[in-house]
């Protein structure tokens, strides 16, 4: 016998599956994946074992992804899972013909595969003998806390790479790109980066203290809590970068372009800034006892 109320498709409608207990609408179960056998069951033409006490439409499958099979036919969207989770979700949309969660679901797990193809991991020894050919590019690559020190790595591409709390201290990196890096908490310390590309790379937290950063380009990054005391970035391009609690204590910002940067609370304390442009640079709370501001433009700047 038919349920009266299931003709309404705005009704309320009552599940258990397989034991966990689930409440939606049979708008929802029909209107995203309308050739599915959800959209089937629920289309009223359908008899449904149901507890005439409870109310409860009983569906005989494991209902724990059942909730992510819901939120698909809600927004569609694809759950953010674990691979084995995947496969056990998969199974399920195959079960109830839901043939957009499945190409959904196949679409992540093929992108993840190629993510992990670009992640191989590489050890020292590894990075020893690239650097030794022409034309070296580990971009995209997954070197998170290698121990790089001490290393010729100049003109190396490592654009897009992960390079989380990696190890360049006293490294020759003189004209490097780090285009869209994610280096948080990676250690610069007295490397030479020399005319190095920077432009909107993830730095937070880094340490480039004693670093050679002459004529290199930082436009759009990431330098939040950086420590670049007694740096050389003279004449470095640093628009729009944020430095927001960055330590330039004592660094050497000759000629450097900071226009639009935000150096809110940040540390300048004897630092030369001498020529600098700095026009619209945020400067609040910024400590600049004994810096060096002869011939400085900051026009526009916030103080």
């Amino acid at each position: 016998m038919k349920d009266d109320s299931q003709s309404d498709t705005s009704s309320v409608l009552r599940l258990n599956i397989g034991g966990k207990k689930f409440w939606t609408t049979i708008d929802t179960m029909t209107h995203r994946e309308p050739d599915s056998m959800l959209a089937a069951m629920f289309s009223g033409r359908h008899t449904l074992s149901q507890d005439p006490h409870k109310g409860y439409v009983f569906v005989d499958r494991d209902g724990t992804h059942f909730r992510h099979i819901l939120n698909w036919l809600r927004d569609g969207v694809v759950p953010t899972l674990e691979e084995a989770e995947y496969t056990e979700l998969l199974r399920e949309a195959e079960y109830y013909q839901l043939l957009g969660l499945i190409d959904g679901i196949q679409d992540v797990l093929s992108k993840r595969k190629e993510d992990d193809e670009l992640r191989t991991e590489l050890t020292r020894t590894d990075i020893i003998k690239c650097i030794q050919s022409e034309k070296v590019r580990f971009r995209g690559v997954n070197l998170s806390g290698i121990d790089l020190s001490k290393l010729d790595l100049s003109f190396v591409d490592f654009s897009y790479a992960c390079l989380k709390n990696v190890f360049f201290s006293r490294a020759n990196l003189q004209c490097a790109k780090f285009r869209d890096v994610d280096a948080e908490g990676s250690i610069f310390h007295n490397a030479n980066l020399r005319e190095c590309e920077f432009t909107g790379a993830n730095l937070r937290g880094a340490l480039l203290a004693g670093a050679c950063l002459q004529s290199a380009n930082l436009q759009d990054a990431c330098l939040v809590d950086c420590s670049f005391c007694e740096a050389d970035l003279r004449s470095a391009h640093l628009q729009n970068a944020d430095l927001i609690n960055a330590n330039l204590e004592g660094a050497n910002l000759e000629g450097a372009n900071l226009k639009g940067a935000k150096l809110n609370n940040a540390n300048l304390k004897g630092a030369n800034l001498q020529r600098a442009y700095m026009r619209h640079v945020d400067l609040r709370d910024t400590d600049l006892e004994g810096a060096r501001l002869d011939g400085a433009n900051l026009l526009g700047a916030i103080r």
